[in-house]
């Protein structure tokens, strides 16, 4: 079920194969990014899913890291919002996840600390309960009163809280960009299957470096 469909060798190659495939179903020409108002989102980039002795690593996330990294420095660059997410339950709060996955995640375990290449200190880092980050967080009020607009969605995993996330801003009124080289999840077949749905409906699939080229520009 796992499985390296990113690697640091390969990204490049294999994201700018898929955004290929997509060129039917997304509304790329529709909606070209621009910095303006826009916020860099980074979803639960923890320990937890990049740590190679985690039970609950994501094979190809490491492979993502510089490129959010670069995005990451980029949005500091231009003085624009970064917010990071963590992934944290407890029994009052898990619902449905501890039941589903049988495994959480708690505060106390070290592995639920952001990676460290990208525990900026530029970023806004909000606590989550559920695959939707905007679900009972203070994330929406935090976009409103910085007058966002736009939101760029990174990090994992891809067919679970990032396209829950992109799918609950698209419903609030934020255009959504998600890099195909900018989230991972277990396999492929999940990562493609979420873009597919996403540019359809939801979500402008990019690459990083469109989203960078366009921050110098």
């Amino acid at each position: 079920m796992k499985s390296s469909y990113f690697t640091h060798e390969n990204i490049d190659d294999v994201s700018g194969g898929m955004l290929k495939r997509l060129e039917k179903s997304s509304k790329r020409h529709r909606f070209a990014f621009s910095h303006e108002r826009a916020a860099l989102l980074v979803l639960d980039m923890q320990k937890y899913f990049i740590d190679k002795d985690s039970h609950a690593l994501v094979p190809s996330a490491p492979a993502i890291v510089p490129k959010i990294k670069r995005l990451i420095d980029s949005f500091t660059k231009s003085n624009l919002p970064i917010i990071s997410t963590r992934h944290l339950n407890s029994e009052d709060d898990a619902l449905m996840m501890s039941r589903w996955w049988k495994d959480v995640i708690i505060e106390s375990n070290p592995l639920s600390e952001i990676v460290t290449e990208l525990a900026s200190p530029n970023a806004a880092v909000i606590k989550k309960t559920q695959y939707d980050a905007f679900y009972r967080t203070q994330l929406e009020d935090l976009l409103r009163g910085m007058g966002v607009e736009k939101l760029v969605v990174t990090g994992v995993m891809t067919h679970l809280c990032c396209e829950t996330t992109a799918r609950s801003a698209f419903v609030r009124g934020f255009v959504v960009f998600i890099p195909v080289d900018g989230t991972a999840t277990y396999n492929e077949d999940f990562h493609f299957a979420t873009y597919l749905n996403l540019s359809h409906g939801f979500a402008v699939p990019v690459l990083t470096d469109e989203i960078l080229k366009s921050m110098e520009e």
